[in-house]
């Protein structure tokens, strides 16, 4: 199994009170998996996501990436792991707006001490997977939403992640990019790899093949995409008939 959860917890302290993000959540992903994690405002999805990309700590439970126990790694270590084994694609991009494409995608590979030859290599061809290879030596102000975006998947895969996590990786593109994207995660997922994406928009999720549902903290459902959408169509009946 890549990914294994088990009875993670994330509590925040705001005052005096304790908030708890994540509440027990157990999920298992295998490799090649495409799943979408849905849920309303404060029901976990961010958290959760930053816990499986390694950017923060469960309070308490397991985490297991590929084999291995996260959860009480020093931060040396997360950070390796982080770094060879995540690959994460941000709403907002997050490009460098001095670094061309390419010097964008290298960054990863510098902090895994890459050489500058194994770098320039594997960024281009990494840009090429994404269909920039033309743009390699543009800035972030010169590339369209959905070029931009292009880019940050390209910086995710460089260092051939275990899994890609995309954090409403369309909500800042219009609807002809949104889909260009979407298309390219598909041709990923085709090609073996594992994707996580977190959205709130129905026809992202209808592009996975897997839907896990959060509220509240919790794993409040988890079913394969149609039996998602049957189960959601379903719930509007009921309640249209005791409206």
């Amino acid at each position: 199994m890549l990914i294994r959860l088990r009875d993670v917890e994330r509590v925040y302290k705001v005052g005096v009170e304790r908030v708890h993000a994540l509440d027990g959540v157990t999920l298992d992903v295998a490799a090649n998996e495409y799943v979408a994690v849905m849920g309303p405002s404060g029901s976990g999805k961010s958290t959760l996501m930053n816990v499986l990309g390694c950017l923060d700590r469960p309070t308490a439970g397991l985490y297991e990436l590929d084999g291995t126990n996260t959860t009480r790694m020093g931060a040396g270590a997360l950070a390796r792991v982080r770094n060879q084994r995540v690959g994460v694609v941000f709403q907002s991009f997050e490009l460098l707006p001095r670094l061309s494409a390419l010097k964008n995608v290298e960054l990863p590979l510098i902090y895994a001490g890459i050489g500058w030859l194994g770098r320039r290599r594997r960024a281009r061809t990494a840009l090429e997977r994404v269909g920039l290879a033309d743009r390699a030596h543009h800035r972030p102000n010169q590339l369209s939403g959905g070029q931009k975006q292009r880019v940050a998947v390209a910086r995710a895969l460089v260092n051939n992640p275990a899994i890609l996590l995309a954090d409403e990786p369309t909500g800042n593109l219009d609807s002809r990019a949104s889909a260009a994207i979407l298309e390219l995660f598909d041709e990923l997922h085709r090609q073996g790899q594992t994707i996580l994406i977190v959205t709130h928009e129905d026809e992202v999720a209808a592009c996975c093949r897997r839907v896990v549902r959060l509220r509240d903290g919790e794993v409040a459902s988890d079913l394969p995409i149609e039996r998602d959408a049957a189960a959601r169509r379903g719930a509007g009946a009921a309640m249209e008939a005791t409206s």
